[in-house]
C-alpha cells in the first residue's frame, strides 16, 4: 500500500468511527435522560468523548501532513502527535472524569427512575454501529501489520500512527463499555438495587482512564522524539556499513519525524583511501538504498568521522546503552518489527 493511501485510509477510518460515535452518543444521551441510568450517561460521555476525540485526530492528520516550508523544514509530524495527545487527554478528564464521578453519586443517592426499555434498546444498537466502527479499524490494522512483517498486536504496541491505534483502542473500549453498561443495567434491573448500575459507571470510567494512559504516553515518547525500532536500526546499520567506500559506522541515530517519516543521521568512517568523490558517492548510493528499502525515511546525513581507537570495527555507537528502556527501542512508522 502507498503512503498516499494508507494516511487516505487512516482519514477514513477516523470519520467513520467520528459519525457513529456521534450518532451514539445522542441515542445514548436520550436513553440516560429517560431511564436516569448512571452507566447509559457514562456511557453517553463516553461517546461524547470519542466524538470529540475523532476530531481532533481527523485535525492530526491534516496539520501533520502539511509540507515542510522555511521556518519547518522537517515538515509538520510532530505536530499530529499534539493533537492525539489532546485527544487522549479530552478523553481522560471529560469521559473519565464524568463517569466516575456520577458513578459515585448514583451509589450514594440511589435514585433511578426504573425505565429499563430505552437503554437496552440503545445499547444493542449501539453495540452494532460500534462493531462495524471496529470492524474497519482491525481491517486497517492487519494490512498494515501484514505490510510490515508484523503481528497485529505488535504493529498496535509499536505503531507511530497513532491515529488508528486510537480508532482502534476507543472502538474496543467502546464495545467492552457497552457490555460493562449492559450488565450494570440487567443486575440493577433484576434486584432493584443502583449499586450495580453506579459501579458499571465507575468500571467505564477506569476503562476510559486506562486508554487515555496508553494513549498519552505513546503519543508524549513521540513528541520527545522516538527512535525507529532495534531491528530498524541494525538493518539501516547493515546497509550503511555495507558500503563501499565505509569502514565503520560510528553513531547512527533516528528519530520519527512523523507518522510516516523518519531522519536518520550518522558518524561514519570512510576508508583512508577515499576520495572525495567516493565520499560524495558513498552518501548518494545511502540514500538510495535506504530509502528503496524504506520509503518512509525521509532525510538521510552521513557525517564522516575519523577512527576511533580500539574501535575494532564495531557495532555503531548508541546515545544509550543497548540496554534501553523498552519504550525506547519501540519502531517507528508503520509498526516496524
Amino acid at each position: 500500500m502507498a503512503e498516499a493511501e494508507a494516511k487516505s485510509e487512516s482519514v477514513g477510518t477516523v470519520v467513520v468511527a467520528g459519525a457513529a460515535n456521534l450518532a451514539i452518543a445522542v441515542a445514548k444521551l436520550v436513553a440516560g435522560l429517560i431511564s436516569g441510568s448512571a452507566a447509559m450517561l457514562s456511557e453517553a460521555a463516553h461517546s461524547v468523548a470519542d466524538t470529540t476525540t475523532e476530531v481532533l485526530l481527523y485535525l492530526a492528520l491534516r496539520r501533520g501532513a502539511r509540507p515542510a516550508d522555511t521556518r519547518h523544514p522537517f515538515g509538520y509530524g510532530k505536530e499530529s502527535y499534539v493533537w492525539a495527545f489532546l485527544a487522549a487527554m479530552f478523553t481522560f478528564v471529560v469521559g473519565a472524569g464524568f463517569a466516575i464521578t456520577h458513578g459515585v453519586t448514583t451509589i450514594v443517592v440511589h435514585e433511578h427512575t426504573g425505565d429499563y426499555l430505552a437503554s437496552y434498546i440503545v445499547l444493542a444498537l449501539s453495540f452494532v454501529i460500534e462493531s462495524v466502527s471496529l470492524a474497519r479499524a482491525v481491517r486497517q490494522v492487519r494490512r498494515e501489520s501484514r505490510r510490515w512483517r508484523a503481528s497485529p498486536r505488535r504493529y498496535l504496541r509499536l505503531t507511530a500512527d497513532t491515529t488508528v491505534k486510537a480508532v482502534f483502542l476507543e472502538d474496543s473500549a467502546a464495545l467492552t463499555g457497552l457490555l460493562i453498561a449492559g450488565a450494570g443495567l440487567g443486575l440493577s434491573h433484576l434486584t432493584g438495587d443502583e449499586l450495580y448500575d453506579g459501579v458499571a459507571s465507575i468500571l467505564i470510567g477506569v476503562l476510559l482512564l486506562a486508554v487515555a494512559t496508553i494513549l498519552a504516553r505513546s503519543n508524549i515518547s513521540l513528541l520527545v522524539g522516538r527512535a525507529v525500532s532495534e531491528r530498524m536500526h541494525r538493518q539501516i546499520e547493515r546497509e550503511l556499513a555495507g558500503l563501499p567506500a565505509v569502514d565503520r559506522v560510528d553513531t547512527l541515530m533516528t528519530m520519527l519525524l512523523g507518522p510516516e517519516e523518519i531522519l536518520v543521521a550518522a558518524k561514519v568512517d570512510f576508508h583512508d583511501a577515499a576520495t572525495g568523490a567516493d565520499i560524495e558517492a558513498a552518501a548518494d548510493e545511502a540514500e538510495r538504498r535506504l530509502t528503496d528499502r524504506y520509503p518512509e525515511i525521509g532525510y538521510v546525513f552521513l557525517d564522516p568521522t575519523r577512527s576511533m581507537p580500539g574501535s575494532g570495527g564495531g557495532r555503531a555507537r548508541r546515545t544509550q546503552d543497548e540496554g534501553d528502556r523498552p519504550a525506547d527501542r519501540e519502531p517507528g512508522p508503520g509498526g516496524q518489527a
